[in-house]
């Protein structure tokens, strides 16, 4: 083989030379649902990667609510930027930490792929309208999406994706029913996994402080009584001196976005070392994560969280939009259960007698886009 070209191979080899003994290896992956040839140049998490970004749900996320409607301005995150913002924060905390960088940016790229629209509110309402058909949750659907209902392949559904890649889209575990088998969990996921979920809470805590900012609903007057926005803000007044509003707001996020992904870096590596960890199986068996920030910052991130909650997430007009939410998607759903066979496409009734008519429903419902729910609403209705 030529010097030029680095086959997947060699990457597996570079990885066991470069990544902590504690991280992930491709070479060491448990497989997939359905046995595949390997790649010649990528390797398994780098597929896994791939195969994400190419998925229809992927391309969906751009239509879909983070906090604010998509028809609301251009400049707001949706669930697409989200996820991209993530899984940049996520591949930080991997180099940093020696971990695996394609199987953290995996997970963080696939991780809302089952969000329904309108964000979480869509998400509350769809658990509530299948409460007796076995519920909803965006992490239940992910796994779903990947496994089940992406149809790409000509000898299995789904995307086929690697275990330890379906292990951190399930966090926390499944009682519930699953077309094929659950990936198999240990005490504690992967650290890549570990970070992923943090790389997601920092992502959006901090874009969505953006997002509040300008859209007025949040002002430095009330942030002033968060502690580590105001602290944060101070350093960056001292540092740049003079600037316009809106280049303190963009500076102040990025030193929090720094602040907050270097103290969890610096607070996780201790804890690993702590722990005495010489594989990735080996910090799965332990009975508590070991990525996590420090015991201050932690509080403090808490605080950012809990203030976020109370005066963006529950103000008067995002509320009108879980309003909004619950209307459309129990319209939706009361009327294609009433009359599927006159609403709903032939490719969803079809899989009734596979799925449970709710079940299919629910898969439908849940992967519309927002646009394309209010449409369907405004044509049921009218």
């Amino acid at each position: 083989m030529s010097a030029a070209i680095r086959t997947r191979a060699d990457a597996e080899a570079e990885e066991r030379a470069r990544l902590a003994a504690w991280a992930q290896k491709s070479g060491d992956s448990r497989g997939r649902i359905y046995r595949e040839g390997e790649h010649a140049y990528r390797t398994a998490f780098a597929r896994d990667r791939d195969r994400v970004v190419h998925s229809r749900a992927f391309r969906r996320l751009e239509y879909k609510t983070q906090v604010f409607v998509p028809h609301e301005g251009d400049h707001y995150r949706n669930r697409l930027t989200h996820t991209l913002e993530g899984a940049q924060i996520a591949r930080t905390l991997a180099r940093a930490l020696r971990l695996n960088e394609d199987l953290a940016e995996a997970i963080a790229l696939a991780h809302d792929l089952g969000h329904p629209p309108f964000g979480h509110a869509g998400e509350r309402v769809l658990d509530e309208l299948l409460g007796e058909d076995g519920g909803f949750d965006h992490n239940r659907q992910t796994l779903r999406i990947v496994d089940w209902l992406e149809d790409r392949y000509p000898a299995f559904r789904g995307l086929n994706l690697s275990a330890e890649t379906r292990e951190g889209i399930l966090k926390h575990g499944a009682h519930w029913p699953h077309p094929v088998p659950l990936p198999k969990r240990l005490a504690s996921p992967s650290l890549e996994a570990q970070l992923a979920d943090h790389a997601d809470e920092i992502a959006y805590l901090n874009h969505d402080l953006d997002d509040g900012l300008r859209s007025g609903l949040l002002t430095d007057a009330l942030l002033d009584h968060v502690p580590i926005w105001r602290a944060t803000r101070a350093a960056v007044i001292t540092h740049i001196g003079a600037a316009s509003e809106a280049v303190l707001h963009a500076q102040t996020i990025v030193a929090l976005i720094n602040k907050l992904v270097t103290d969890l870096i610096d607070a996780s590596a201790k804890r690993i070392l702590a722990s005495g960890c010489q594989s990735a199986d080996a910090v799965r068996a332990l009975p508590e994560p070991l990525v996590a920030a420090s015991t201050e910052v932690a509080a403090e991130q808490a605080e950012l969280k809990r203030f976020l909650y109370e005066r963006l997430y529950h103000h008067p007009r995002v509320v009108a939009s879980v309003q909004q939410a619950e209307v459309t998607l129990g319209v939706l759903y009361r009327a294609y259960r009433h009359e599927p066979h006159k609403l709903l496409p032939p490719q969803v009734t079809a899989r009734f007698l596979e799925e449970g008519e709710a079940r299919a429903i629910a898969d439908y419902v849940a992967g519309m886009t927002d646009r394309f729910a209010l449409a369907e609403h405004e044509r049921i209705e009218g």
